[in-house]
């Protein structure tokens, strides 16, 4: 074990998430905020829509977060040693909003071959009861319920989808950490969180690691992702077609496959096939990058949300 305690390792085992976790110092963290907050500045309002998603491939300062050795140590005690990033997503509330998370598992909409992905959530403000800290129900990340799409305004989950058997919110445990703290949780956890009524943003930044043996099986074609330690970085392509080996589909054939299945027309940036978001050339010319809209494709890095 390089970070984790064998006790800790086996309460994560047990309950599906574990916390606190020092990784950064309370300065560092405030750097990290003070860089996102430039880039509000710079764009004239809060981070929203697509840029909130991947931003490690944006900003070479994301890139050296995830690559953080304590985070990857965390981590690493609970994966292996060959690790991806499969995504990464701001999730800010601002002061005294209503804004709130269901009670929902990231796993429902991902489309991964299997469930073991460990969400890394770093603080970069305080995030207490009264900020709207992540709430969780120990134990729930054994196996995977239904859920429905609400579309609730003011749920900041794409589509507000929310878990369909009753929640035993009495058991929920406050997720409370301070700035440069870290949780680690199952993508099977039952979680959602409050609004925040305190007087500060919070702000935390997800990072979904997984082992490199685990694969998209649903999905968009293609997805850009990063090799965060270990081996050989294997593409994510979804598998499929004969005898189960996998199969690259063009842009074509990804939306006959969707649209054949009775699911709605595929948006724009997935007929094309390629994968979501500005790249870093264009972020660094400064070039306009329009948001994009909640995808109506379950599938799609817009709706991945923890």
């Amino acid at each position: 074990m390089k970070t984790l305690s064998p006790d800790a390792v086996a309460q994560y085992r047990r309950d599906g998430f574990y916390f606190p976790l020092r990784v950064l110092s309370p300065e560092e963290a405030a750097e990290y905020r003070a860089r996102l907050e430039a880039i509000e500045r710079e764009r004239g309002g809060p981070l929203g829509g697509e840029l909130r998603h991947k931003g490690h491939l944006l900003f070479t300062w994301l890139d050296r977060l995830i690559r953080h050795p304590r985070i990857l140590d965390a981590v690493e005690d609970l994966l292996g040693p060959n690790l991806l990033c499969w995504s990464s997503s701001f999730f800010i509330k601002e002061a005294r909003d209503h804004a709130f998370v269901s009670w929902h598992q990231d796993s429902t909409y991902w489309g991964l071959s299997e469930p073991d992905v460990v969400t890394a959530w770093v603080a970069l403000s305080e995030s207490s009861i009264e900020s709207g800290a992540m709430r969780m129900i120990p134990g729930t990340h054994t196996e995977q319920v239904a859920h429905r799409d609400t579309f609730a305004p003011e749920n900041l989950l794409s589509r507000g989808q929310e878990i369909m058997v009753e929640v035993d919110e009495a058991r929920a445990v406050d997720v409370l950490l301070h700035p440069g703290e870290m949780s680690l949780h199952h993508v099977r956890m039952f979680h959602g969180s409050p609004p925040n009524r305190s007087a500060d943003r919070r702000i935390g930044y997800a990072i979904r690691y997984i082992p490199t043996h685990v694969r998209q099986v649903a999905g968009p074609p293609r997805q850009r992702h990063a090799g965060a330690r270990g081996g050989r970085v294997p593409a994510l392509r979804p598998r499929g077609g004969a005898g189960g080996r996998p199969r690259r589909l063009g842009a074509g054939a990804a939306r006959r496959d969707h649209e054949a299945a009775g699911r709605p027309a595929l948006p724009r940036h997935h007929r094309r096939a390629l994968p979501l978001g500005p790249d870093s050339q264009r972020m660094a010319t400064g070039a306009t990058v329009e948001p994009v809209k909640p995808c109506a494709f379950s599938g799609c890095m817009t709706n991945a949300n923890s």
